[in-house]
């Protein structure tokens, strides 16, 4: 089944808007709405059977839907876990497209605010601002959708910020908080020089944020909405994943080549050496016992233990892996290749490729809803295509 969505969808809360404009383009007013842990060394990780039986790894992919409008240029693609789906159009579309399980756009939450609104005055520096939405992360009662800014756009801002950029001089960036009810952005908060991934601890007590730029991580006290921590982590930090406890956030240093391990009590941290070339996305096995990692360079993916900082197993697959996630039962991962055009499957057990299937031009992002085992893929280009694991 393929669709074509081509007429505007509801918008709850903030206006749609299609933005065609180049993202420098002036900015119309607008008025924004108020532990400890056993492991096996001889394996990648401990799957849980699903009540059909089925493992994940005995299913097979199939293309399901796809979805192409105006308004999409993903740069990323996160499921609540309860039926909606965040796609982040970066400054491209300036935009965040929000869809349910049938494939419907159901709002179109503009990215436009008055920092003023939120009580934020920066000196020289316009009140009102477009964003431009990176990544997304669900509490975990799904109320709300934390999202990074890449850079902002307005009066006296500068967004010309590069994947190669380093400096803590560089425009600070923000958070958006959406209430997933009214799709509003109902709270902003400042982190650092651009944001790109960002976690919430299972507890719901912090979100983490990894910014590339000022090359440190920001920690948001869920309850304030205020950035309480900056902790520097290296050269362009990005990927991050929070265990079951809350106690650890891992995050990736892309220019370092480490993982640095942040205690969330006491926000001491470690370094950990075995993150491979590159280390873009990260994700943990149910159990917490193995972290698995994209080399973005190398064209591989890691399973590591994290607590002794060693190499379990690597696979290649394919030119430049970027994000990827994991099943629910723990016994999959679904990769997307950007310069490869491709999605492959690997099986945890043996870290082997059981399937290869193609995507959309630059799959740059990927989610998993577990409850209808679908894998839904951000193209960079401009679509979505949902895939079916049977």
């Amino acid at each position: 089944m393929k669709r074509l969505i081509i007429s505007v969808s509801l918008v709850i809360g903030l206006a749609a808007c299609a933005n065609r404009e180049s993202p420098n383009a002036p900015i119309a007013s607008s008025t924004a709405s108020p532990t400890t842990l056993t492991t096996n060394p001889n394996t990648t990780t401990t799957t849980l059977v699903p009540p059909d039986g089925k493992r994940s790894d005995e299913r097979s992919l199939t293309l399901f839907d796809t979805i192409a409008n105006d308004n999409l240029q993903p740069k990323s693609i996160v499921h609540s876990g309860t039926g909606l789906f965040f796609a982040q159009n970066m400054m491209y579309r300036h935009n965040i497209s929000v869809f349910d399980r049938q494939s419907n756009l159901i709002a179109t939450i503009d990215d436009k605010v008055d920092l003023a609104v939120f009580g934020i005055d920066i000196p020289e520096r316009a009140s009102l601002v477009r964003g431009s939405p990176v990544e997304a992360a669900f509490s975990p009662d799904s109320k709300y959708a934390y999202v990074s800014n890449y850079a902002m756009y307005g009066t006296g801002w500068d967004p010309s910020a590069t994947d190669t950029c380093q400096g803590k001089d560089r425009d600070q960036s923000f958070v958006y908080r959406v209430d997933t009810m009214s799709f509003a952005i109902d709270q902003v908060i400042q982190v650092g020089a651009v944001p790109k991934y960002l976690a919430v601890t299972p507890d719901n007590k912090y979100v983490v944020v990894s910014n590339f730029c000022s090359l440190d991580v920001s920690i948001i006290d869920v309850s304030t909405n205020k950035e309480i921590k900056r902790i520097d982590v290296g050269l362009h930090p990005r990927g991050i994943a929070i265990t079951n406890d809350s106690s650890t956030a891992y995050v990736t240093v892309m220019g370092g080549g480490v993982i640095v391990a942040i205690n969330l009590q006491d926000f001491t941290t470690r370094t950990i050496s075995s993150a491979g070339y590159t280390p873009r996305h990260l994700v943990l096995s149910p159990d917490n016992s193995v972290l698995y990692i994209t080399n973005n360079k190398a064209g591989q993916i890691r399973a590591i233990n994290p607590l002794t900082d060693t190499l379990i197993k690597s696979v290649t697959t394919g030119t430049e892996p970027r994000t990827m996630v994991i099943s629910d039962d723990g016994s999959s991962l679904y990769v997307v290749n950007y310069q490869s055009d491709t999605m492959v499957k690997v099986r945890t057990s043996d870290m082997q490729v059981i399937q290869t299937v193609k995507t959309g031009r630059h799959p740059v992002g990927i989610t998993y809803d577990a409850q209808l085992h679908r894998v839904w893929v951000a193209n960079y280009t401009g679509s979505l295509w949902v895939f079916e694991d049977k």
